[in-house]
């Protein structure tokens, strides 16, 4: 993916949300949770971690927060206006966001580099035997 020119732009559905993505995540993953099947309304979210210096956002964002089950905080930064989710992140981890990626006009950087939470997974979906998995968390 040496290809790939950052800065990439993505956005809310509407609009309301945008922002700049100015250089590669940190990693991209798969989560098969309950919850990211929720927010997805799908098999799986994906999701990439980026260093929280690395995204530039312009206009108003809503937060929406609840405990994981480790207990970690998960908050959720989502356009008022659409509903669309931006990110997640945990306060006390503020370097690191969980970019809510799919919204990017360049999406060729969404292949998952690891699945997580596999224990809930849907049965039908069959992940790539050379991609790495974690029943939970890792």
């Amino acid at each position: 993916m040496a290809d790939i020119q950052y800065p990439i732009s993505g956005s809310c559905q509407c609009g309301n949300v945008r922002y700049q993505l100015l250089s590669p995540p940190l990693k991209v993953m798969a989560c098969h949770c309950k919850e990211c099947q929720k927010l997805s309304t799908s098999a799986f979210s994906l999701t990439a971690l980026v260093a929280t210096d690395t995204v530039v956002f312009e206009g108003e964002l809503v937060q929406w927060e609840r405990l994981a089950e480790s207990g970690n905080k998960n908050y959720a930064k989502f356009c008022p206006v659409c509903g669309n989710r931006i990110y997640h992140f945990n306060p006390d981890q503020p370097e690191v966001i969980k970019l809510k990626a799919a919204n990017l006009t360049d999406t060729s950087i969404l292949k998952p580099e690891a699945h997580i939470w596999v224990s809930q997974k849907q049965a039908w979906f069959h992940i790539p035997d050379d991609v790495p998995q974690f029943d939970k968390q890792p």
